[in-house]
């Protein structure tokens, strides 16, 4: 099993510039797919719109998705979220629809190409993110064990008085 770093500042400024990139080139490449299949007429081109539309909608979605995650984590290590704040509201969205592997076959390469790169993105913030919450869960467990010991140790003391 490989080793994931600890998420820092660097990581997720980094991840943040990409995925800010990232969204302003899909944003703009399925903007001029939408122009060029709106000049195409009939039934069959009625549905392909609507599948670039859907593709598109859940591309971006997913890399803002991304974003609200990073800028969370921003606002954290910057100190205007705490902890349990981050925990609470700081959450990626589980179980995101997948992209449809049909439609992006028919894509342009480098619109399949961006879709693709956008579930990667993706996937890197749900291990990250998955990581952080069990380094978070077992440092909660190690508090939780030492107040044990506390309560038991107070227990002995009181007893054996």
């Amino acid at each position: 099993m490989a080793l994931l770093p600890s998420l820092n500042p660097r990581i997720v400024e980094a991840l943040y510039a990409q995925a800010l990139e990232l969204a302003e080139t899909v944003r703009m490449r399925f903007e001029r797919m939408r122009q060029e299949t709106a000049q195409q007429a009939g039934m069959e081109d009625d549905l392909r719109r609507v599948q670039i539309s859907c593709e598109a909608l859940r591309t971006t979605t997913r890399v803002m998705h991304c974003l609200a995650w990073l800028l969370n984590h921003r606002a954290h290590f910057a100190g205007e979220l705490s902890e349990l704040q981050l925990r609470r509201h700081g959450r990626l969205i589980a179980n995101f629809p997948a992209s449809e592997a049909d439609v992006v076959k028919t894509l342009p390469a480098d619109v399949a190409l961006l879709v693709h790169e956008s579930e990667r993105l993706y996937q890197r913030i749900q291990r990250l993110e998955a990581a952080w919450r069990v380094e978070a869960s077992s440092s909660e467990s190690a508090v939780r064990r030492l107040r044990e010991r506390l309560v038991r140790a107070v227990e002995d003391t009181t007893s054996a008085a």
